[in-house]
């Protein structure tokens, strides 16, 4: 099986024409490049966010060209710190043009949502995110079954009509730590 890492992945964000589309199941993720900027959240401390400016740059030529990033998250309450991390951040993101909303691990239980990542992009390319035992990036893989592509269309949608915006969900469960950059 070949995955998708690195520039190759990267591509992906670059080549869809309409929509691209995430869920995230995971209450963790551990990615180098955010890790000195979730310490400095939890102790506390100012941010000027530099590890993702470029992720903000993308999603607002994206916006200007017309293309949507979407996201939900799918969080276990009471938050664990990197999710409250992860709703802080998303105040810079969606300001950037992404929309990114949150539903509770509980509701996608009873949605039947899948326990793994993914992103869909133009509703027809799937890729499954895969992670190590310590929540690192592995790789995307691309599943081509029509029918895995239907289903996770239909879990996107489902998904996205439960999920609650941002900034709802960051004020129902205090997370209203802003700062700007």
């Amino acid at each position: 099986m070949s995955w998708l890492i690195g520039q190759e992945f990267a591509q992906l964000f670059h080549g869809f024409e309409h929509t691209a589309f995430r869920l995230e199941m995971r209450d963790r993720y551990d990615a180098s490049y955010e890790n000195e900027s979730l310490r400095k959240f939890l102790a506390g401390e100012p941010d000027d966010l530099s590890w993702i400016q470029g992720w903000l740059s993308m999603i607002r030529a994206a916006a200007a060209e017309g293309r949507r990033f979407t996201r939900v998250r799918v969080v276990s309450l009471p938050l664990t710190d990197y999710s409250r991390f992860g709703v802080w951040c998303a105040q810079f993101t969606n300001g950037a043009g992404e929309d990114i909303r949150y539903l509770t691990r509980e509701r996608a239980r009873v949605e039947g949502l899948p326990d793994h990542d993914y992103w869909l992009f133009d509703s027809r390319k799937l890729v499954r995110m895969h992670f190590d035992d310590g929540d690192r990036f592995l790789g995307g893989e691309v599943v081509e079954d029509p029918s895995a592509v239907v289903d996770h269309n239909y879990w996107r949608d489902a998904a996205w009509h439960r999920a609650v915006e941002r900034d709802h969900f960051a004020i129902e469960q205090n997370v209203e730590r802003v700062q700007r950059p």
